[in-house]
Parts: C-alpha cells; sequence; structure tokens
C-alpha cells in the first residue's frame, strides 16, 4: 500500500484488529440489508442501512446535514473520531470515505478487502449488536468540489480535456439493464454520450484488495483517462462511481476528479439531455 498516492486513507486487515479496542476509532459497516451485519460483522461495527440511513426515497443522495448529524451522532462518532469504512461488498468503504469527505468529517479511512479479506483470515466476528452513547456532532463545512452536477455534466460531453467515466456493468452501458435488472417500463437505458466504460470490479484483486498502483494507473491509462483531464466518474446511484473517485483521487493522485453522484438515477430522468446505447 506504500506505494498509492496517499496510502495513509486505508488500512489492512492486521492494523484494524490491532486497533478494535481503541476508543478513538468508529467501525462503521455499509449494507443493503441488516440481516447479513446480524449473522456476523467485525467486533465493535455499527451498521448503516445503505437505503434507510443515506439514500432518498428516489435513490439519490440524502444531502441533509441534520439528517447526516443524526446518524453520526447515534453511531457513537465525534467530529474528531476516526472512522474505518467496510461493508460486505469490497468497494462500500471507499463510497464512505467520499460520502464522508463531502460532509467535511476529516479523519476516515478504508479497510482494504473489507468484510470479504477479515473472514477469509478467519478473524473474530460478533453477532451481538454494538451500540454506543450518542455524541453531540456537528458538520462544520460541506465540500461541494467533490462533486459534479448533472450541467457541467452535461457541457462536458464532446471536449477532449474531459473524462465521462461510466464505471457500471457492461449491460448497464450497453442499455440492456437499468442498474441490476432489465428495465421497467419508462425506464430509459444506455449511457452519456462519449462516455468511457470502465466496470469498478476491475481495479479489485481475487481477495477484495485493491489492485497495486501500477495495475490502476495502467488499467486507467489504457482508457485514456490521465492525470491531466478532469474525470467525472458516475453508476447507477454514485455509489461505485464515488469508489471510482476514491481510487483515481487518493490512490492515484489525480488532481480533477469529482463524482457526478446523481449518475444513471438522474441523468435517465432529465428531459432534456443525450443518451447512447
Amino acid at each position: 500500500m506504500s506505494q498509492y498516492a496517499d496510502p495513509s486513507v486505508v488500512v489492512d486487515t492486521q492494523w484494524l484488529a490491532n486497533h478494535l479496542n481503541d476508543p478513538n476509532i468508529r467501525i462503521i459497516e455499509v449494507d443493503t440489508s441488516p440481516e447479513l451485519y446480524k449473522n456476523a460483522h467485525i467486533p465493535g461495527a455499527v451498521f448503516w442501512n445503505f437505503f434507510r440511513d443515506l439514500l432518498l426515497p428516489d435513490l439519490k443522495m440524502n444531502w441533509d446535514a441534520i439528517a447526516f448529524e443524526k446518524l453520526m451522532a447515534r453511531s457513537g462518532i465525534t467530529n474528531d473520531t476516526t472512522v474505518i469504512a467496510y461493508g460486505s461488498y469490497p468497494g462500500t468503504g471507499a463510497w464512505i470515505f467520499w460520502l464522508l469527505k463531502v460532509f467535511g468529517h476529516e479523519n476516515i479511512r478504508v479497510l482494504n478487502g473489507g468484510y470479504q479479506k477479515w473472514k477469509s483470515e478467519s478473524r473474530p466476528l460478533a453477532t451481538e449488536l454494538s451500540t454506543f452513547s450518542a455524541t453531540d456532532y456537528r458538520v462544520k463545512a460541506t465540500d461541494a468540489s467533490l462533486r459534479v452536477l448533472h450541467d457541467e455534466v452535461k457541457a462536458s460531453i464532446g471536449k477532449s480535456d474531459r473524462v465521462l467515466l461510466d464505471v457500471r456493468t457492461l449491460q448497464e452501458y450497453c442499455g440492456e439493464w437499468f442498474f441490476n435488472q432489465p428495465p421497467k417500463a419508462g425506464e430509459r437505458t444506455g449511457h452519456i454520450p462519449g462516455a468511457v466504460h470502465l466496470e469498478h470490479i476491475l481495479t479489485f484483486n481475487e481477495d477484495g484488495t485493491f489492485k497495486s498502483f501500477n495495475e490502476l494507473k495502467n488499467l486507467y491509462e489504457s482508457k485514456g483517462i490521465t492525470t491531466d483531464k478532469q474525470v467525472f466518474p458516475y453508476c447507477a446511484i454514485g455509489g461505485r462511481s464515488g469508489y471510482t473517485w476514491f481510487i483515481l483521487k487518493y490512490l492515484l493522485g489525480y488532481p480533477n476528479v469529482r463524482n457526478y453522484d446523481g449518475s444513471w438515477n438522474e441523468w435517465s430522468r432529465l428531459p432534456d439531455v443525450p443518451i447512447e446505447t
């Protein structure tokens, strides 16, 4: 991990095992269902529900600062707490990193390999719910510079100094799927015109850890995604693209990356934007 542009943002399973009882660390597990968490989780981890805690009913990110403050407070997180994020899917922690950075939380790390790596090493797991005393968390300042909105995405189509990066599955990119299934009535499929396709799972090793700096660098550069360009990743609802933002900005050191968190969930519903299949 020392090869990465900023290796301090990633912790490995041994580091976390050594710090499980550190009072200034809070471990967050993010998943779509509490059943996975209830079955077995890293000791001390607090559960966040992907849909209930982080998204609105229309699957857009919940940018209400008060709701975020309440979530952090009930999780026992102060403004000085170091948050370690992971999920059953290895890219989840990196998306949470992006989300907390937008809300201005300073101390956040990603567990390399997530739950998959932890479990494969037969490290301790817990079934009891983790509860902590509520804190008085306050959002100090949000960082809008980590996001790109649809108007700028639309204006970027066809510009040689910008890359619209589609990190969804090939089925989504080609228009066969809307999110993770065939489209329902009224759902528009396809991709933003000119978008480069590079599925986010290509950045993982088999054990769920991040590929090396050189492997990642070669992967992106092979698609013309270079450090001299502005890069706007998108996916379906902003999670996979948030993960890609983390890879490009923190592991590879790309200076101009912003996450289009509105992603296909928003773009496909806008009345005046072009779509390719």
